[in-house]
């Protein structure tokens, strides 16, 4: 995945209504998120690099937030078992999966 497809889906992830920073995530230059950060991240300064490991269990870890009912396949899981976790569709159909969430956490 290029910088531009990172950025791209870590301002899709922002703009979710079930997102917040978590501490562990980075953004782009690198920098672990810590509660003075959380300012750049909510405004949109700075944006997640969902290609950092713990970023994208971050995100996993608050799209299980979302989930209401679990449903088997998860698509998620699924991309996840076929692509591997860090692979790009996955972490496409893991913002996608928030996006759609009706979640209001």
């Amino acid at each position: 995945m290029t910088e531009e497809e990172a950025k791209a889906l870590g301002r899709r992830a922002v703009a979710c209504k079930g997102f917040r920073p978590m501490r562990g995530m980075k953004d782009f230059d690198g920098r672990t998120w810590t509660p003075d950060l959380l300012w750049r991240w909510t405004d949109g300064v700075d944006l997640p690099d969902l290609r950092d490991p713990a970023t994208l269990g971050c995100l996993l870890a608050l799209y299980e937030e979302t989930r209401e009912m679990l449903t088997c396949p998860d698509p998620v899981y699924t991309m996840a078992a076929a692509w591997g976790l860090l692979h790009p569709r996955t972490v496409e159909a893991l913002v996608a999966a928030l996006e759609a969430a009706p979640c209001s956490t």
